[in-house]
């Protein structure tokens, strides 16, 4: 399952992870992102112990998606370390976020 990710818990759900993190920065509001969700949630099952797996609300939560330079949602960015190593915009076939996490493992 995917966790909810918000300012407060980023750093150290994220940014101080020793696994590979896969965001998926979405609003409730946005039809593409009613689309990646369910994909993300399977990921989150897939990879649970493997990978931090979360979502990040844009609308409750602005201040990483700023930091980041989020413009466009769905963005699901893939972090290793602290870092971004990893950016999708828009729709994507799972495939494109599993090789992303697949290639930090």
């Amino acid at each position: 399952m995917a966790q909810a990710i918000t300012d407060a818990t980023f750093e150290e759900l994220v940014l101080k992870s020793d696994k590979p993190v896969l965001v998926d920065f979405w609003a409730a509001w946005c039809g593409p992102c009613r689309m990646v969700g369910p994909i993300i949630e399977e990921i989150g099952h897939e990879y649970e112990g493997k990978a931090v797996v979360g979502k990040v609300d844009v609308d409750a939560n602005q201040e990483f998606a700023a930091k980041y330079g989020i413009r466009n949602i769905p963005t699901v960015l893939v972090f290793q370390n602290g870092e971004v190593v990893g950016r999708q915009v828009g729709v994507a076939p799972k495939q494109t976020y599993t090789n992303a996490i697949d290639a930090l493992l």
